[in-house]
């Protein structure tokens, strides 16, 4: 039995989530998030920094390129679109300011 397989063999309703930076705000309603995490590398035994862009659904269009989010797996929306923007993690502050 798996981590995610309750006793009744029905599997467990995980939402996965990830928090990463706005890197593109130019499409309507979608937002280019990359999501930075470290993977050890197998042969060498460092510590590796792999980034992914993930696509995400922003209905209100109120993210800016720059801001820290966390995105949740949703479902498919386009052909490349399966993540939504669930909450603002911190927004940087203004240069001018």
């Amino acid at each position: 039995m798996s981590s995610t397989e309750t006793t009744n063999g029905v599997r467990d309703k995980r939402i996965r989530r990830m928090i990463g930076r706005v890197r593109s705000d130019k499409m309507m309603k979608t937002v280019v998030v990359e999501v930075i995490r470290y993977k050890l590398d197998p042969v060498y035994k460092k510590y590796v920094r792999v980034r992914k862009r993930y696509k995400a659904h922003d209905e209100a269009n109120e993210y800016r390129v720059g801001d820290r989010v966390e995105i949740i797996e949703h479902r498919p929306l386009s052909k490349e679109k399966r993540w939504k923007v669930s909450r603002l993690v911190e927004r940087p502050a203004l240069a001018g300011s």
